[in-house]
């Protein structure tokens, strides 16, 4: 049977499944709607699909890792209930398995990647059904060290890889550790954006100026708050979190290391929870009623 638009169109508006998902059920019961509903409600297909508006900021960061190669990922669950379930753990370090196997090139391609029967995409709505909660793979990013991996796990839900040129992986994963635990903006100057430089000039020139010392000096106040700044920002400016009398930077320069690149991940930032206000919700409801 020919499976025609205003077919998908009915098979969407009674499950609110994707578009593709619908195609391929029909396919799969020979455009017959009613088997392809019943199909889509016994995978969770449709279950997964209605739940995927709600907002999924818990989760865990994981990372794998094959000698100088490694990905770190987030997945995201809506409650840190499910975050500490064995099905959820395992299934977001078998995605960061997955990247760091099919290196992909994107988020689209590693949800397409091969995950057991199916791909990621197919085991996180089979995820959903099970567990009832709606998930993401919300970002992943793959690195290669010239000389060094290090990774670092604060519990699973602060993670960080650092790839170093020149070093060892011991200092790799202090340097890393240090990063979870300071946050640094960027590795050293060059990498702090323009405009914050700038708003940051501005906000200590004005209050220089308010201290009413003659211009030259208040050149010298400026200068020395905005090298402040850049150590206070930069990850070769911090004091290292093992040692504070010395910085990041001579650490590396001590072993003639330098970082390349990092990534630190955090679960849920830059996601907007949704505030509950139960005290509100109580009151509508007594008006409403």
């Amino acid at each position: 049977m020919a499976i025609t638009a205003a077919l998908v169109k009915e098979l969407r508006e009674r499950t609110g499944a994707g578009m593709m998902e619908c195609k391929k059920t029909l396919v799969e019961t020979n455009g017959d709607i009613e088997a392809a509903v019943e199909l889509m409600r016994k995978t969770g297909l449709a279950k997964a699909d209605k739940k995927a508006g709600r907002i999924a900021a818990e989760g865990l960061v994981a990372v794998a890792t094959d000698g100088n190669r490694g990905v770190i990922v987030e997945v995201n669950c809506e409650t840190d209930f499910v975050s500490k379930g064995d099905d959820f753990k395992a299934f977001v370090q078998s995605v960061a398995d997955v990247a760091l196997a099919a290196n992909p090139a994107d988020l689209d391609a590693l949800m397409a990647a091969n995950l057991g029967g199916g791909t990621v995409e197919d085991t996180r709505k089979e995820m959903i059904a099970k567990i009832g909660e709606n998930m993401a793979v919300r970002r992943f990013v793959a690195m290669t060290a010239d000389t060094a991996l290090g990774v670092y796990l604060h519990g699973a839900r602060i993670g960080v890889v650092v790839a170093l040129s020149g070093g060892n992986e011991d200092l790799a994963r202090d340097v890393a550790m240090h990063v979870a635990a300071s946050n640094p903006m960027c590795i050293d100057e060059s990498g702090i954006p323009a405009e914050a430089i700038a708003k940051e000039r501005e906000i200590v020139t004005a209050q220089a100026a308010d201290s009413g010392k003659p211009e030259a000096i208040i050149e010298k106040m400026v200068d020395g708050r905005m090298k402040k700044f850049v150590n206070e920002v930069t990850l070769v400016g911090q004091p290292f979190v093992k040692d504070p009398d010395t910085t990041v930077g001579k650490l590396l320069a001590a072993s003639g290391a330098t970082v390349t690149a990092y990534v630190r991940y955090e679960v849920g930032e830059g996601i907007e929870k949704k505030q509950e206000d139960f005290a509100a919700e109580v009151m509508a409801q007594v008006k409403g009623s």
